[in-house]
């Protein structure tokens, strides 16, 4: 397994549709990803660029590849990711605000 800090720009208009998703435990019952992306968007960052952040496990190559197909790629644009030792994402990105706290 391997962990990557996650940069993403959210198309807003869908922001809410995926706030509700999560909600509803729609992302959280998706095989296999699902409980790792669910938490991960969950605790979700923003930056004053308005790109999104996270911190990510992932088994695959391309990182990512079902999460985009299944999720990411409808909700974000610009999907680019950084390998980082676990939580050192979560560290980098602690002091920035959530995701969810912004309209």
């Amino acid at each position: 397994m391997a962990q990557y800090l996650v940069k993403a720009k959210p198309k807003l208009v869908r922001l809410k549709n995926l706030r509700e998703r999560l909600d509803a435990g729609e992302i959280t019952i998706m095989r296999p990803f699902g409980r790792a992306l669910d938490f991960s968007l969950k605790k979700g960052k923003i930056q004053e660029d308005g790109y999104a952040l996270w911190e990510e496990e992932d088994y695959c190559d391309p990182p990512l590849a079902q999460e985009r197909l299944a999720v990411l790629d409808y909700y974000f644009d610009d999907i680019s990711v950084e390998k980082v030792e676990p939580d050192r994402g979560w560290k980098r990105i602690a002091s920035l605000s959530s995701l969810w706290s912004k309209p």
